[in-house]
């Protein structure tokens, strides 16, 4: 992959997080500045996922621990959990704002 396919790749999946969190009926806020997305909970803690162009790569970071995805067949992976981000991040979410949800890409 080429840097321009890595920044579209991932400019993409930080839109779909933010409106798969608008789309949420639950008080989360979120920022987006610069290849950095950061979600707040009402516990003032926070997921931060942001991209990692040096390594093509995009870093979650959550209340409970740290993740390296790397695009592996059309799909982002944890490098360490082999976990697939939207599976991650809908648990993350879960965990840190105490009700279930499903985060998912809306086509």
């Amino acid at each position: 992959m080429n840097d321009v396919e890595y920044d579209e790749l991932t400019d993409a999946v930080l839109l779909a997080v933010e409106e798969a969190i608008e789309r949420l009926d639950l008080d989360l806020d979120f920022e987006s500045n610069g290849g950095l997305l950061s979600i707040s909970f009402p516990d003032k803690s926070k997921i931060i996922i942001n991209k990692q162009p040096p390594l093509q790569q995009l870093w979650v970071a959550t209340k409970f621990n740290g993740h390296h995805f790397e695009w592996q067949n059309g799909q982002w992976i944890d490098n360490r959990s082999g976990t697939e981000f939207w599976q991650l991040i809908s648990t993350a979410v879960t965990k840190q704002a105490g009700v279930a949800v499903n985060l998912e890409i809306k086509g």
